[in-house]
């Protein structure tokens, strides 16, 4: 917090510490004029009077030895910003000292595990423990808390990966993220093969996938203008090229949807995914740990092939 924001606040505490004070004094005293403590005027049904005596001085006096308390708390443990009271208290190096001893912690947890390979490490199961934990806080916020992802978000558990599915490559896409982008093909199609040019590029995309014949009506007229356009990226066989990101065409798989209108926008309007980078946020050894735990998923380990062993080799 900044020294402008912490008098900002102390002058709001000191305003009502203030008001409390006001409060009481004014609400406390007999004016004149005013009936006395048993006579109010205030009758109901004959016998039941409503009086004006004020509060009890012992009561009243508890009341101010709560304010002298807050003052003196406040004295002596201010915690606005870097005001440190009288105490020699500030909550923000507080907060550094709890910071630094977690820290020192989470090193020692982590250390055995920052020489190890993925694959080493996704046979341990301390480390996969810790690794699904930092994925839960990292990662399950668009994957989902069972990595089983959504609409625009992959699949972490099956066998499928636009980027390529080794130890080392899953452990590239945490580091330093991934950017899939599919251009809008949508006015260069039209302008090729006229208005169905869509329609029959996707009717070639079933013909790929094994769901229609090769002499389809849309399918024939679709196959030269994906490959003229899609082949680049996609390969003529649809299999795709993991090191651009291009996903294979010719399974199951749609990350935005395989329906045909989910296929006519990714490719008339094109698709543009991000996977930010996490190098920053979790560092070399505790990005290896949640890409352990991801590459896991699809890759378990035997039942008698996990390694307990921490600095296992």
């Amino acid at each position: 917090m900044s020294a402008g924001w912490s008098w900002y606040v102390i002058a709001l505490i000191v305003l009502n510490v203030g008001g409390c004070v006001w409060l009481l004094w004014w609400t406390g005293r007999q004016r004149p004029g005013d009936p006395k403590p048993t006579d109010t005027s205030h009758v109901w049904d004959g016998d039941i009077t409503e009086y004006n005596k004020p509060l009890p001085r012992w009561w009243i006096n508890l009341f101010y030895l709560t304010i002298v308390f807050a003052i003196g708390y406040l004295a002596w443990f201010p915690g606005f910003g870097d005001f440190d009271g009288f105490g020699d208290w500030s909550s923000a190096r507080e907060h550094d000292v709890d910071a630094a001893a977690r820290d020192a912690q989470l090193a020692e947890a982590f250390a055995p595990y920052g020489a190890m390979p993925v694959g080493r490490i996704a046979r341990n199961p301390t480390a996969l423990a810790l690794g699904r934990s930092i994925f839960s806080s990292t990662c399950a916020g668009c994957h989902g808390s069972s990595a089983q992802g959504a609409i625009g978000y992959p699949n972490l558990t099956d066998d499928i990966w636009h980027w390529g599915g080794s130890p080392e490559r899953v452990l590239e896409t945490v580091l330093d993220g991934r950017e899939g982008v599919m251009p809008a093909w949508g006015t260069a199609l039209t302008n090729m093969g006229g208005e169905h040019a869509v329609t029959s590029v996707i009717a070639h995309l079933r013909v790929l996938g094994g769901k229609l014949p090769a002499s389809d009506y849309f399918a024939s007229r679709g196959k030269p203008l994906y490959d003229g356009i899609c082949a680049g990226c996609h390969g003529i066989d649809g299999t795709g090229n993991v090191a651009m990101g291009a996903p294979d065409l010719t399974d199951d798989y749609w990350l935005y949807g395989g329906d045909t209108e989910s296929l006519r926008t990714s490719i008339a309007e094109g698709r543009h995914g991000s996977m930010p980078p996490h190098r920053g946020l979790l560092g070399e050894t505790r990005a290896k740990l949640v890409a352990a735990y991801v590459w896991s998923l699809s890759n378990p380990a035997p039942a008698d092939a996990a390694d307990t062993r921490a600095g296992a080799p």
